[in-house]
């Protein structure tokens, strides 16, 4: 121990002008005992302050224990190598304690009988030597040097000479003393008597201390240059041993790694986690940046081509079983692994309910491979690439089976959703017009429809009224509206569609991010020339853009194995939206809407995902089709023909409009696709406004004046109940129309009871806008009082009252019961007769002044001929 305390003091603390103190040999406490010895070199490790200390606890007082614990910031525990050691350093910090601290440390379980005997200690030592008590002790240790073998016998001798010198000490020492002073003398009498000898003496001397000096440098050099090659050789074993450590820290893959890349069960938790934990660790080691000169190394070499061996049977190991867990789980997702199993009978299975197997299982089990998969990847392209391909040839098989299943089922509920409106309503229809209209049933004479799966061309024909027609129109809408088994229909069929959709999504969005999850094209990963999924090698580009290529890459690898999985899904939906077209029209509608709604919420999850861009495609077709149903709407409207023996009435396609506008206002409530539909709107409206006035021109039983007055109320009635905004000219012009017409018609309707009377007040007028001054109308012959008063005379009040009867029934036959206008048209022709009866009074009054000629009935007359006329009918 004192060997050991005088090598750390010489070799740690005298260089920095410390001094060693105390020493206790310790090692960690709570831990298993390891035994360290000091090297030949040493190293200050750790320090704290003595004023640092708080609190020094011998854990036991009574009893001898080498454990310890020192108080600083926090608390470090000891064991001595004995109690001895332990006590006699507690005293040493006790004794430093007491002299150089004010603040004292706290001694917890010290004995008080060593801290009473310390103080004793140093009382019991006299004053002056109390310096070497409290430390000076330590230095009379470091400053004591043996006598040499010379000196111990000159001693000797000269005690032997004075046999008194150990009897008398005081009496060998004055003796010792005068011979000094004797010699002393001699010596100085001797050099001063002979000064040449003294400068000989001193020319020696300085000779002397010259080849002294010299010899000095020498040495000093030589140690100099020892400090240096040891110095060198010093930092050429810290670098060798840094490098070894560097090899064997990060080129040393465990026993177990090696045995889990080996032959680790892939099918267990636990094995499946050891065999992520040992492939890690493989490609930790494999991509450590080597220095320079490792390459040269046999043992690096070694250890490189041992972990490219690992690293391809692991991987042949791993695609293997990846390999035979596709090919397994797709057999038992889709069944056909069981013995007995009918595919056929799947179908009737799923008809209850339209829903599509969920493949969340084979998911959750696949994912516990990811980390795997993500290794693959970076570290064998190839394979990595096998497995891709390989899972997507399945699972296209498998979904291309279970979504023309589920197509299937929905096409055989949608074809059940059709009747034919023909039955309910055809004979009034066809006794009204008569139509170029196909009202073939759903599957046609062949009993077929075209473009659908083999189950559904094994169903039959139920009859002509079992189905509906093949395609609606705005005629048809107006005459269906009676039916409420169409409503229900449409209903069921948006129900169907919609269930489609709400299918399709979570699926399609399900499986691509399994796919993203599972080969890891979430994150980009930098690996140099590397190969796309077709085999190319993609061009090198500046790392910021080859950056955005590689995510851009990776989504369209995703977007590429979204595309064959589901390769069916668009071509299906186009067949299921042929055949919801063919049924009836209208359903675009409902499937412009519903299938709108769909690509807003798949754009916004991802613009660019395969299911924004798949429902995209199909959503050009469903607005084809919606504006296909707009346009056959129209050209139904143009080819429509009326009836020369019968009654107009309101036109059916603008009954159809009103439907129209009614299920279209329901469907597209809230819907993205509002603008397609006041586009639609306005295209049908000017078709109706246009083709009303081509039927009334036409119109050969019912006065054009009704035709267009009937028509244009119930447009405007329409407009002013829906408040559809981008209509507003067209309510406001079709209310003129409406007004316009209502006064054309009461004004020639009126004219026919009163004709002569008319023609005759006609003339005057004519005569006075000729310049012919009011008053000498009467002096024309054809004008004159006496025509005025048998004119006047021929329309007495019964007369009068007949004829009004008459008009009444001839209005009558004119107008529909439909649009209920003939009490508005008569309390029309009521004010309108009213106005004309006081125009001829007027007139009477300006030509004929003090004729006394009056009519023959009064206004309260007429206004008791026109109520009773109408109470009558």
């Amino acid at each position: 121990m004192t060997a050991i305390k005088h090598a750390l003091q010489r070799d740690i603390f005298t260089p920095n002008d410390e001094r060693l103190l105390g020493i206790v040999n310790v090692c960690k406490a709570g831990k298993k005992k390891k035994n360290c010895f000091l090297g030949d070199f040493y190293k200050r490790q750790q320090t704290w302050e003595l004023r640092d200390l708080t609190e020094v606890d011998a854990k036991d007082a009574s009893k001898e224990n080498p454990e310890f614990d020192l108080h600083f910031e926090k608390v470090y525990r000891w064991v001595a190598s004995s109690t001895a050691e332990k006590n006699s350093f507690i005293s040493c910090i006790w004794k430093l304690n007491q002299r150089y601290l004010r603040k004292k440390v706290e001694f917890v379980n010290v004995s008080s009988q060593l801290l009473e005997e310390l103080p004793k200690a140093e009382e019991s030592v006299p004053s002056g030597e109390s310096q070497s008590v409290a430390g000076g002790d330590e230095d009379a240790l470091d400053e004591y040097q043996e006598l040499s073998t010379r000196e111990e016998q000159d001693i000797e001798s000269m005690m032997v000479t004075c046999e008194y010198a150990i009897s008398n000490a005081e009496a060998f020492a004055e003796k010792l003393f005068k011979e000094l002073q004797v010699l002393d003398g001699a010596n100085i009498q001797s050099i001063m008597a002979s000064e040449k000898q003294v400068n000989i003496l001193m020319q020696l001397l300085d000779e002397a201390l010259g080849e002294m000096l010299q010899s000095v440098k020498e040495q000093m050099d030589q140690i100099s240059q020892s400090n240096r090659l040891i110095q060198i050789s010093n930092t050429n074993n810290g670098k060798l041993l840094d490098e070894i450590q560097f090899l064997v820290n990060y080129m040393d893959l465990s026993k177990g790694h090696i045995r889990a890349l080996q032959e680790g069960d892939l099918t267990s938790p636990k094995g499946i986690e050891a065999c992520i934990n040992a492939s890690e660790a493989l490609l930790q080691c494999m991509n450590v940046a080597l220095r320079p000169g490792h390459d040269k190394l046999m043992a690096m070499n070694q250890q490189q081509l041992l972990f490219a061996e690992l690293r391809d049977t692991f991987a042949r190991r791993l695609t293997n079983h990846l390999n035979n867990v596709f090919v397994h789980q797709f057999y038992r997702s889709s069944c056909l692994s069981l013995p007995g199993h009918d595919q056929s009978s799947t179908l009737s299975q799923h008809t209850a309910e339209l829903t599509l197997p969920k493949h969340s299982p084979l998911h959750r089990d696949l994912l516990r491979y990811a980390k795997l998969m993500e290794w693959l990847k970076n570290t064998h392209r190839e394979k990595y690439e096998g497995l891709s391909r390989t899972y997507v040839e399945y699972m296209s098989k498998l979904y291309e089976r279970e979504i023309k299943e589920f197509f299937e089922v929905a096409k055989i509920k949608m074809a059940g959703t059709s009747k034919d409106p023909k039955g309910k309503f055809g004979k009034r229809y066809d006794s009204h017009v008569k139509l170029n209209m196909n009202y073939a049933c759903l599957h046609g004479s062949s009993g077929k429809l075209t473009g659908s799966t083999s189950s559904l061309n094994k169903l039959t024909v139920q009859g002509s009224n079992s189905r509906r027609s093949q395609s609606s129109s705005l005629l048809d809408m107006g005459n269906m509206s009676a039916s409420d088994l169409d409503v229900a229909d449409r209903t069921k069929f948006d129900k169907i569609f919609e269930q489609v959709l709400s299918e399709l999504e979570p699926l399609c969005l399900a499986e691509q991010d399994f796919i993203s999850k599972f080969f890891k094209l979430q994150q980009h990963l930098t690996v140099p020339e590397t190969e796309d999924l077709d085999g190319s090698l993609p061009s090198k580009k500046p790392p910021q853009a080859e950056h955005r290529h590689s995510l851009s890459s990776e989504k369209d690898i995703v977007r590429l194995m979204m595309n064959k999985i589901f390769q069916s899904i668009e071509t299906e939906l186009n067949s299921l939206i042929a055949l919801g077209d063919k049924i009836d029209s209208f359903h675009s509608l409902y499937m412009l809407v519903k299938m709108s709604h769909h690509v807003w919420t798949a754009e916004n999850v991802d613009p660019a995902s395969y299911l924004s861009t798949t429902l995209g495609n199909v959503l050009v077709t469903v607005k084809r089709n919606f504006d296909k149903c707009i346009s056959n709407q129209i050209r139904q409207m143009e080819e429509f023909k009326i009836s020369k023996k019968s009654k107009v009435g309101i036109l059916p396609f603008v009954t159809g409009f009103e439907e129209f506008a009614e299920l279209a206002e329901t469907i597209f409530r809230n819907a993205e696709r509002r603008g397609d539909l006041d586009k639609a709107y306005v295209k049908l409206i000017r078709a109706v406004f246009m083709n009303v006035e081509k039927v009334a021109n036409e119109s050969q039983k019912t006065p054009r004046d009704v035709v267009m007055m009937e028509n244009f109320h119930h447009i405007f009635s329409t407009l002013s109940r829906l408040k559809i905004s981008c209509l507003d000219a067209e309510r406001r012009e079709a209310k003129h129309k409406y007004t316009d017409h209502l006064q054309s018609y009461v004004i020639n309707s009126l004219g026919q009871p009163l004709e002569k009377l008319n023609h005759f007040f006609e003339g005057v007028e004519a005569r006075v806008a000729q310049g012919v001054r009011e008053e000498e109308v009467s002096y024309q012959l054809a004008f004159n009082k006496q025509e005025l008063r048998k004119v006047i005379k021929e329309y007495p009040g019964k007369e009068v009252k007949k004829g009004l009867d008459n008009l009444y029934k001839k209005v009558d036959k004119h107008l529909c019961e439909e649009e209920s206008l003939l009490q508005v048209v008569w309390h029309s022709m009521q004010d309108e007769f009213i106005r004309q009866y006081k125009h001829f009074e007027d007139l009477i009054g300006r030509c004929y002044p003090g004729s006394g000629i009056t009519m023959e009935f009064t206004i309260q007359d007429m206004l008791e001929y026109f109520s009773s006329i109408a109470q009558s009918h």
